[in-house]
């Protein structure tokens, strides 16, 4: 099928690359505008109870909330100063109603929260217009440069404009790392293709992927809500991919044009060989990250989307465009060369690779135990790990909006901003006052009180003073939902805390069954691919291996702060709880794309001898570099990612680069052909039915005749 699928490549490679630069075209003009259509929320669980006291809230004691917190501070006079109170309140009063629905401040309250300790500043909280963030965000455009109050320093906060400031660092970062990748990975891409023709090849598929991705991502936003973070993620897989993808694939027509084969000829080989292992890696890695589509969060969920649009795209354009410019290249594929390509005289037994293999093979369990110490003992940190949330430590120091709530932390009443509030449903006002006095008693609670009333409805507002995302605080949520209602009536505890708690209990809810979804798939698709049931097995343990290293790193660098300085970065002392699922099935992916591309090269090997060191010696040989190569150029990509100004997107570079560059080295290099000389003939064991039905159906690298032994690798 895939033979076949080349030959008609070649024949129609014009119009499948005039369809290819017109799909470009229009994903440049109409994809590249989902920067507008995206969003910074959705790190919560839509169907939770803090979700649902949101709505409950709105509905019947109408929206409130900080949108944007104005800090106006003098250096002279206090709040009790006329001036000052004229200055703030005759500003607020200009500010157009249709943008500004409500505003509260310290003259309109007489809450001692909202003015500082030396009483020199006050922060106003205003409710802005809009039915979701993009609307809040244009109504935050217009009303801001009508908030600076005359004489007095002021600085803008608050959800909108937090939601705001990552929103433009994300996109300025995503330009400032295409801005420097782009000419770096060129260059790199020249350098390991040795030619300027056959390194413009990834970066096409590259190219192709990322505005396939932002066309897929565009249209999906007018469906449901797509998050701003989900463009970093195709970025990295776009390009990753089709650089691993191009590598594999080029290097084998080189191979096959090497051998004496025709341009035809040499494209269909390719394609019965590198081709249908790309297509078994692209499945692997869209189903690790289809097991993000099971989670509630739109944050994870765009994060599936994207990260599938971006690998299929990359897969179908590999599968089609990379085909069709290899026939139109065709020995050209070698022009511009910045070094000379002599065909290489001596056997694969002479290369690099092969020797290590040997060396590696010749004491398998010396290597094996320790890499395995290795490993472990770097995943060892992520058994403390503890989970928390965002908050706008994730901006760059000196951002406004960041210096505004940490101003409010350090000068005004802890944690004024962010209370825990309960939407409480009471038919007997007797009942509701009970209600409260047992939420004063409950112990971390400084203050309970009813702050808005609609009916039967009422809102409580408790204060605290423990951190918002400390497990302390979310143990006093779960204190506070324990309280018995008020009789007949409901309450719905809600707040940043609780969003927080709400989110970590989906995660957990879900978890294992995305471990089974990636797990079963994939365990399926490699024995398809390999025919048997141990090496589906080892790699998924060897990737299990390879994550714990990357997510002891995290512990030690981002909850622990180590390197805080060097990476510019603030910690929490935890870590997003939704960071490590992404990674999870991100470096799962990847990993899979690395054991695809070297299994199928010892499985071609092992069916053509039978001799598995031999297999293991020569399938190395020949993916070895490839793998290396392709892991080298993906770690440019990444670590241009984790130079980013928001901290959990450095964190999701950080661990990628960390997880990519010890699965290339020890895992595939060192572990793999270790516990393959291990286990021997029982790597390619599967029961005598299973065995039949992967003669019959399984994804074999080729359905040809072996390679005769004599074939040179140039």
């Amino acid at each position: 099928m895939f033979e076949r699928w080349g030959r008609t490549m070649v024949r129609r490679r014009w119009w499948v690359v005039g369809l290819a630069l017109a799909f470009m075209a229009f994903g440049g003009v109409w994809g590249t505008q989902v920067f507008g259509a995206l969003t910074t929320e959705g790190f919560e669980d839509p169907a939770s109870e803090s979700s649902r006291s949101v709505v409950r809230a709105e509905e019947t004691l109408g929206r409130s909330g900080n949108d944007l917190v104005v800090l106006y501070r003098s250096p002279t006079a206090t709040v009790d100063d006329p001036a000052f109170r004229a200055a703030v309140t005759q500003t607020l009063a200009a500010l157009p109603k249709d943008d500004v629905t409500a505003t509260v401040t310290y003259w309109s309250t007489n809450s001692p929260g909202l003015v500082s300790h030396d009483r020199r500043a006050t922060y106003a909280v205003l409710t802005l217009a809009g039915a979701d963030e993009t609307e809040r965000g244009e109504a935050l455009e217009r009303v801001e440069s009508g908030l600076a109050a005359p004489g007095l320093e002021t600085r803008v906060g608050g959800i909108t404009a937090v939601s705001r400031d990552i929103r433009e660092r994300v996109a300025a970062d995503i330009a400032l790392a295409e801005t420097i990748s782009i000419p770096v990975l060129l260059a790199l891409l020249v350098l390991v293709f040795g030619s300027v023709a056959a390194a413009s090849l990834p970066l096409a598929i590259g190219g192709l992927a990322i505005l396939g991705a932002f066309t897929a991502l565009r249209a999906m936003s007018y469906v449901t809500d797509v998050s701003v973070f989900s463009v970093n993620l195709v970025t990295i897989l776009g390009l990753g991919l089709a650089i691993d993808y191009g590598l594999f694939m080029v290097g084998r027509f080189r191979e096959e044009i090497a051998h004496g084969a025709g341009v035809e000829d040499a494209v269909a080989r390719t394609m019965a060989t590198a081709g249908r292992t790309v297509a078994v890696s692209g499945v692997t890695v869209a189903v690790s990250l289809a097991g993000l589509l099971i989670f509630p969060m739109t944050f994870l969920r765009s994060m599936g989307l994207g990260g599938l649009s971006a690998v299929l795209v990359a897969m179908v354009a590999a599968l089609t465009v990379l085909p069709a410019l290899l026939a139109i290249l065709g020995r050209r594929v070698d022009a511009l060369s910045v070094r000379r390509r002599r065909p290489s005289t001596r056997g694969v037994e002479h290369g690099f690779w092969y020797r290590l293999a040997h060396s590696i093979m010749r004491r398998p369990v010396l290597y094996a135990v320790g890499v395995l110490a290795v490993l472990l003992l770097a995943g060892a940190p992520f058994l403390r790990v503890q989970f928390g949330g965002i908050d706008p430590r994730v901006l760059p120091e000196g951002t406004e909006s960041r210096v505004v709530t940490e101003t409010v932390d350090r000068d005004f009443v802890q944690n004024s901003q962010l209370p825990i509030e309960a939407i409480v449903t009471a038919p007997d006002p007797a009942d509701l006052e009970r209600y409260v006095a047992a939420v004063r008693a409950v112990d971390g609670v400084a203050t309970a009180d009813v702050t808005g009333r609609a009916g039967e409805v009422f809102r409580v507002t408790v204060t605290y003073a423990s951190d918002p995302i400390s497990a302390q605080t979310r143990d006093l949520v779960a204190d506070i939902r324990a309280v018995p209602p008020p009789a007949g009536g409901e309450v719905l505890v809600g707040g940043l805390t609780a969003r927080l708690a709400d989110q970590l209990d989906a995660v957990a809810d879900r978890l294992p069954w995305m471990a089974l979804i990636i797990v079963g798939a994939t365990f399926l698709l490699l024995f398809l691919a390999f025919g048997s049931l141990v090496l589906p097995v080892k790699a998924i343990l060897m990737n299990v291996l390879s994550l714990g290293a990357s997510f002891g790193a995290l512990v030690l660098i981002f909850q622990d702060g180590h390197l805080s300085g060097l990476l510019n970065f603030t910690s929490t002392g935890t870590l997003e709880a939704t960071q490590p699922i992404l990674v999870l099935a991100v470096v799962f992916g990847l990993s899979m794309d690395y054991e695809v591309f070297l299994m199928s090269r010892i499985r071609e090997e092992y069916d053509r001898t039978g001799d598995n060191p031999q297999a293991v010696a020569v399938g190395l040989q020949r993916s070895g570099r490839i793998i290396t190569s392709a892991a080298l150029l993906i770690l440019v990509v990444i670590g241009l990612f984790s130079i980013s100004g928001i901290t959990f997107i450095k964190l999701i570079g950080v661990a990628l680069l960390i997880a990519v560059l010890v699965d290339a080295t020890i895992v595939r290099a060192l572990l793999v052909p270790a516990t393959m000389r291990l286990l021997g003939t029982a790597n390619w064991w599967a029961p005598a039915p299973l065995r039949r039905f992967y003669e019959r159906h399984g994804f074999r690298e080729s359905d040809d005749a072996p390679v005769p032994v004599a074939v040179k690798v140039p």
